[in-house]
């Protein structure tokens, strides 16, 4: 029996839209890419599409393209679980490269030990990667790891006694917390601890407590978004004197221009060699790798360049690494491979992981930083 002619063509056309969809690996992400965590979100998310329509254009994975889908959780971390499920359940995704914040991401990564999905997340505090867990992985730095490379700076510098002015969210907590479990390590005594809200405009009240206190030797802000920069701005005008040490949850050109260049002179914070590309000596391991990105990002989006989107360009390297030692999109397997990865020179470090490391950086991964002239330059 002859089918009709426009039947046995919708009859190809599914056929072929098939064959189409299983020749894809699709790979899910939600970003905070606008909302107050923006700075971080949106890097993320230009620099996933850029390098995967890079990575289509020279074949894809295996053979198979990669289909991008993202979901912006405007910084909500409800919104973050919702698209979450929405990406495991209905989207079908292969992997996630999800959570821009700790709070978006400690809502994202239950659902993908759930699913037996490998995720590798971008948040900064280390409860989004111990204790480990199967399927999820972490690119960026540690706020444990950021309290250690400030004290070891203070330790060389002499200082002893300091006061804590940290963010009530959850990376802020989390590294005030983590700062505490190593003051004795490093013969730190804090003197003086304030807080702010993240929605808070002036951290003045705070800061002259602080100024008041007798001994304080410097000053230490964990936290991350708008609030490291007002405090920079209202510790300039109450001229306090004491070094002021950020987190690396300033690591972006945006924190200098909203604290001002002249507020932020002399602030220091550790931070990923990215942000100081063409300052690396031609010896140095990462400086191919993280030249190259900057000048590939700036040239794309005419942005500066920040650490948030390396810590997706990293993510992704080491995700499609996985998938092409796996020969494709298999979960386990691709997880497997993830955790074998060894020697990945990225823009946060070399990366070796482990079966009880699925972080694999260590604190030479970063570098101290100081503010001078409204950039970045390296603490010798």
């Amino acid at each position: 029996m002859k089918l009709p002619v426009r039947l046995l063509t919708a009859i190809i056309a599914l056929l072929l839209s098939a064959g189409l969809a299983q020749a894809q690996i699709k790979i899910g992400s939600v970003l905070s890419v606008t909302g107050p965590a923006s700075f971080l979100g949106d890097p993320e998310k230009k620099t996933l599409e850029m390098y995967i329509a890079d990575i289509n254009a020279k074949g894809g994975i295996a053979g198979k393209k990669i289909e991008l889908v993202v979901y912006d959780d405007g910084g909500d971390p409800n919104q973050a679980r919702t698209f979450a499920t929405r990406l495991i359940e209905q989207d079908k995704v292969d992997a996630l490269l999800a959570g821009s914040t700790t709070a978006t991401t400690m809502a994202i990564i239950p659902l993908a030990e759930e699913a037996q999905l490998p995720l590798i997340n971008f948040a900064g505090a280390v409860q989004a990667v111990s204790p480990v867990k199967k399927w999820n992985f972490k690119t960026p730095h540690t706020d444990l790891m950021a309290c250690e490379k400030i004290f070891e700076d203070m330790k060389k510098r002499g200082t002893t006694k300091i006061a804590i002015i940290s963010g009530a969210d959850a990376f802020g907590k989390s590294m005030r917390d983590q700062c505490m479990t190593v003051t004795k390590k490093y013969g730190i005594e804090v003197l003086h601890e304030e807080t702010y809200q993240p929605r808070d405009n002036d951290m003045t009240a705070q800061l002259t407590n602080i100024k008041g206190k007798a001994g304080v030797q410097a000053v230490l802000n964990p936290g991350f978004g708008q609030g490291p920069a007002i405090v920079t701005r209202n510790y300039k005008q109450l001229g306090i004197s004491a070094p002021l040490y950020q987190s690396h949850g300033v690591g972006s050109k945006s924190f200098i221009d909203l604290a001002t260049p002249a507020a932020a002179e002399g602030v220091r914070l550790p931070a990923a060699a990215l942000l100081v590309a063409d300052k690396l000596a031609d010896s140095d391991p990462q400086k191919k790798v993280v030249v190259d990105y900057k000048k590939a990002y700036e040239s794309k989006t005419g942005q500066p360049v920040s650490t948030f989107g390396g810590h997706a360009y990293d993510g992704l390297m080491i995700l499609v690494d996985a998938m092409k030692r796996a020969g494709g999109a298999d979960k386990a397997k691709v997880r497997g491979e993830i955790e074998k990865t060894r020697g990945f020179i990225g823009t946060g470090g070399v990366v070796n992981m482990s079966a009880t490391d699925h972080l694999g950086l260590n604190l030479t991964a970063f570098r101290m930083l100081e503010i001078r002239s409204g950039d970045w330059t390296l603490v010798k």
